[in-house]
């Protein structure tokens, strides 16, 4: 109702003023009477910003009842945060970085200000899974004001857990202070775990990670002489105050022959993340899994939980080990790929805001954003709960009160709390019940969705897409010219899916899916409509989904393609914060014409004609653009870095999912890639010679290889059954041009 009733109302002045401005001039030179009046030339291709009409996608919690995670202190933000915890004794929180800052403050949601209390960014190795990884009290920290952190050095690369003093008089952490307990030798840049903290025992509990790569190629895991792959247990107080730690006497391989004493527990893979239920002392760990499997574990002092033989409970490798499964503790729950793809572990509830969660373990995955609420009764899980969602959580925190805080990449750090019943609303069912389109059968957008275009489609399976995007009245996209463009919460962005069943024949197009990013009050999500056969209508999927589409090939033969409907989960793995979640909306992408209909014109000037962006952006000539990655004519590395920006650089870049060191967005000069000549770090695929990108041998170049696979080796790795001929071309030529 709201465009039928506006439209006409902006003409009114027009009209009144015609009708009494005839004594100012308002008439021809022969004064005979009105002038007509004058022809308005439009030259934009939109010449006005329309009235967004009413969408039926709530911006609310989804459920009543669930969980709601805002931002606990919205007045702060940090630079890739990786843990939080509260300091013992005191109303303050600190904040760990990765790049090696540790920031306080005061546990007030009115902060803003944080103080750095203790900068090692000139010793710490920050790169990928690198940097500043864990901090942990002492228990006795209010009487000794001890305080140890894990992070990575270079030169050799290891891991390093060190005992520093946090002085009273100047409220600073002593970088003199340092007492190096251990250094841990890492033979590759990726699964350092990190996690640090004291178990109701007093002692301090350290996870490392496997060692990296991919795989698990030194089989550190089931090394029993090596730290890697481990849960650690050491006593900080030793007897003899110049020894570094003792080894507690209840180790369980203590005075073993060929195993390393401050082994506590084996098997773990990537274990981001453990915590200690405050009322219990069971100490909880999430494991990032290989492939398929995330998994959850109670670790027990000398249980072996498996990997490489298994990952999760389906086995990987049993050549790691002749030992039979049955000698493999079990995760207390794992879920695969189709929910996630790196387990962030959690904590126990034990706070009182939250008191239908009382006793229920939290945890998230970075890739999803999913937090889930997992019921234990002691001997089995007993419920997986969905209470919400968040960008790229990278760690839980727990403040004095047992009160929870999830840690976003993004540098946030959200609180929780339970919505009102029947708070918040729900998601049609039907596409046609949402707004989005005045008409089905031709989609004819609601007022409000401008439709665009972007310079490189993500490669989607020789699919067609359509694109458009809605932000609220009187709200503004925040412009930045080579970064992420930022969106006001309950903007929309949609890109619809069809396919032609008969290459080249528009006339045998199928509509597939309608996908929709909704700015939620607790960040992006994504939600996926399903069309019917017959294309007049689309249902929410509350899952993945997939079918078989026959394709009648240009030679007149015919192929079966694999299509696959993304779940919500699924759409967070690449709309990451990295990019600012919305992939396409960025200036390289939308600097270029489109048909408006009925005039022509560049993208960006007509959305800052309209008023979209927060600032007037000028002409669009003085902005870059994508160049055409087919044209021959431009120069190749050019074509190749933007073909590799746009489908895969939202995870592979400093902060992505990635678990490698490779920064492949466009504007990162070639050698600074971490590509060139370098060791893949997560499997060679059996390739001899293998580099990331060998230089003149596309061959021996993992990053080719890969785009040319269809097995769960290839990029990218998520709902692709079809190689990109073209893109395989074009950086086979590139490799091999260097």
């Amino acid at each position: 109702m709201q465009p039928a009733i506006l439209g006409p109302l902006l003409l009114l002045p027009g009209l009144l003023l015609a009708g009494c401005g005839g004594s100012s001039g308002g008439e021809d030179n022969n004064g005979s009477g009105p002038m007509p009046p004058a022809p308005v030339t439009a030259t934009f291709g939109i010449d006005q910003r329309p009235v967004l009409a009413p969408i039926d996608l709530p911006i609310d919690s989804s459920q009543p009842g669930a969980l709601i995670l805002e931002n606990g202190f919205p007045n702060l933000s940090f630079t890739a945060p990786l843990f939080l915890t509260a300091v013992p004794g005191e109303a303050r929180l600190v904040v760990v970085e990765q790049g090696g800052r540790i920031e306080a403050f005061e546990n007030d949601t009115a902060s803003s200000s944080s103080r750095t209390v203790l900068d090692l960014s000139s010793a710490v190795l920050f790169a990928g899974e690198q940097g500043l990884l864990g901090l942990a009290f002492d228990p006795n920290f209010t009487q000794n004001r001890f305080l140890y952190v894990h992070y990575s050095r270079d030169n050799p690369r290891r891991s390093v857990i060190s005992r520093f003093s946090w002085l009273v008089g100047n409220d600073l952490v002593d970088p003199a202070s340092e007492k190096v307990l251990l250094e841990i030798p890492q033979p590759f840049s990726n699964h350092n775990g990190g996690m640090l903290a004291f178990g109701p025992d007093g002692f301090l509990y350290i996870a490392m990670g496997d060692g990296g790569s991919g795989g698990d190629p030194q089989n550190n895991a089931q090394d029993m002489s090596t730290l890697l792959g481990k849960m650690l247990r050491i006593d900080v107080s030793p007897e003899n105050p110049s020894d570094p730690y003792d080894v507690p006497a209840s180790n369980p391989f203590l005075g073993q022959s060929g195993i390393a004493p401050e082994i506590w527990a084996s098997g773990l893979r990537n274990p981001f993340r453990f915590s200690f239920d405050r009322q219990t002392g069971a100490l909880w760990l999430a494991d990032v899994g290989q492939n398929a499997i995330e998994e959850i574990n109670l670790i027990q002092a000398g249980n072996n939980y498996g990997w490489r033989v298994l990952e999760g409970t389906q086995p990987f490798d049993g050549s790691a080990n002749n030992l039979p499964i049955s000698a493999f503790t079990p995760p207390v729950f794992e879920y695969d790929h189709s929910q996630g793809v790196a387990v962030i572990g959690g904590y126990v509830y034990r706070g009182s805001l939250l008191p239908t969660l009382v006793g229920v373990y939290l945890y998230s995955d970075f890739g999803s954003g999913n937090v889930w609420g997992l019921d234990y009764d002691g001997s089995a899980a007993v419920s997986n709960t969905l209470l919400g969602t968040a960008g790229s959580p990278t760690s839980f925190g727990e403040d004095s009160n047992g009160e929870l805080y999830l840690v976003t990449r993004g540098g946030d750090i959200l609180s929780f709390r339970e919505s009102n019943p029947g708070m918040g609303g729900t998601i049609p069912v039907n596409l046609s019940d949402t707004g989005l389109f005045k008409n089905l059968s031709d989609l004819t957008p609601a007022s409000g969705l401008i439709e665009y275009d972007i310079n490189i489609p993500f490669w989607s399976d020789t699919t067609i897409k359509r694109r458009w995007v809605a932000i609220p009245d009187g709200q503004k996209i925040g412009f930045s010219a080579a970064g992420n463009w930022t969106f006001p919460e309950g903007s929309l962005v949609v890109k619809h899916f069809e396919i032609d069943t008969i290459e080249g024949d528009p006339a045998s197009r199928r509509r597939l899916e309608t996908r929709v990013l909704v700015n939620r009050s607790s960040g992006w999500e994504g939600y996926t409509w399903r069309w019917n056969t017959a294309g007049t209508d689309a249902v929410l999927l509350a899952g993945r989904e997939s079918e078989s589409i026959t394709i009648t090939t240009a030679a007149g033969g015919s192929r079966t393609q694999q299509y696959d409907y993304p779940s919500r989960t699924d759409c967070l793995q690449c709309h990451a914060a990295t990019e600012g979640f919305v992939l396409g909306l960025h200036t390289r992408q939308m600097n270029r014409d489109f048909d408006y209909a009925p005039r022509v014109d560049n993208q960006l000037r007509s959305l800052n004609h309209i008023g979209y962006f927060d600032s007037d952006i000028g002409v669009a000539s003085q902005y870059e653009a994508y160049p055409d990655i087919e044209d021959a004519a431009i120069d190749l590395t050019q074509r190749a870095k933007a073909y590799l920006a746009v489908n895969c650089a939202q995870c592979h870049q400093p902060g992505g999912s990635a678990p490698v060191d490779m920064d492949l967005r466009f504007d990162v000069e070639l050698s600074q890639m971490g590509v060139v000549d370098v060791l893949p770090q997560a499997g060679n695929l059996g390739l001899v010679e293998a580099r990331i990108l060998s230089p003149g041998i596309k061959e021996n170049s993992v990053l080719w290889e890969r785009m040319g696979l269809l097995d769960e080796n290839r990029m990218p790795p998520l709902a692709s059954h079809v190689v990109d001929s073209q893109g395989l071309s074009l950086i086979g030529q590139w490799i091999d041009s260097l």
